[in-house]
């Protein structure tokens, strides 16, 4: 599945995350996601696998589009509850 504009926008968005933040996590120049979020330019396969990475390691999910609706994206967890925390048990 392609990368879109608008979800590394929203990707970005869920991790509070400034453009630098992503360019830095990707190792690419803040140009490149300044150019590919405004729509001025595509990425080349490699920037794109680079920002997919980055954004997937932070703990975003990319969902597909189908019959239900668009493309998206979610964290992988609860914001409350990322990996390697504890989760406290069920109330009884």
């Amino acid at each position: 599945m392609p990368l879109t504009a608008p979800q590394c926008r929203a990707a970005r968005a869920l991790l509070d995350w400034t453009q630098a933040d992503l360019a830095t996590a990707a190792a690419i120049s803040p140009g490149t996601v300044r150019g590919f979020e405004a729509g001025r330019h595509a990425l080349h396969r490699a920037t794109a696998a680079a920002i997919r990475q980055a954004l997937e390691t932070a703990g975003i999910v990319f969902i597909e589009a189908g019959p239900d609706g668009g493309e998206g994206v979610r964290r992988a967890w609860a914001p409350s509850d990322p990996p390697g925390c504890p989760t406290a048990p069920p109330p009884l």
